[in-house]
């Protein structure tokens, strides 16, 4: 949350600063091009930050084995992805606002990502237990799915039921 929080703020901050930049840049002309070498050099660091992000992404689906082979797999044999998160195994949420906390926190996320969406996912939570149901257009969304809803505080595990979309049709 303070992540996103500071996302949000650090956005409308850039804006600001964007706008601001831009009307003095026109007074001054040595100043628009300094202020476009720093732009270029902003993109390159947000670049470089997505980059990093992406592969942090990567990382922790191989981690979950949540590869789009192993989804696709389990998917034929079982119909349903679960996957437990070590460290709060044992742990349980017996507040049903912790679990109202839970299942926010995950669409909350899910609205942040673009490739998955809210509406298509569904998100219940009983004692930190997770159920994921719906359509997504990619084994490899289902994989963000679950790790994304396991990297909310309180869940304890997390079980998918959520299903690809036929893309033939």
């Amino acid at each position: 949350m303070k992540f996103f929080n500071g996302l949000i703020i650090g956005v409308i901050l850039g804006a600001a600063s964007y706008w601001f930049l831009q009307t003095k840049a026109r007074e001054h002309p040595e100043a628009e091009q300094r202020f476009q070498e720093s732009s270029a050099q902003g993109e390159a660091a947000v670049t470089n930050a997505t980059g990093h992000f992406s592969d942090a992404l990567r990382a922790k689906l191989d981690a979950l084995d949540l590869r789009t082979d192993q989804i696709k797999d389990e998917l034929a044999r079982t119909g349903k992805i679960i996957r437990r998160k070590a460290s709060t195994f044992g742990q349980e949420v017996a507040d049903a606002a912790s679990d109202t906390r839970i299942t926010a926190a995950i669409k909350a996320k899910y609205t942040v990502d673009h490739d998955l969406s809210v509406w298509q996912i569904s998100v219940s939570c009983t004692q930190g237990h997770v159920t994921l149901s719906g359509s997504v257009d990619t084994p490899e969304d289902i994989g963000k799915a679950v790790a994304l809803a396991l990297e909310v505080d309180g869940v304890t595990d997390v079980i998918s039921t959520i299903t690809v979309k036929n893309t033939a049709a």
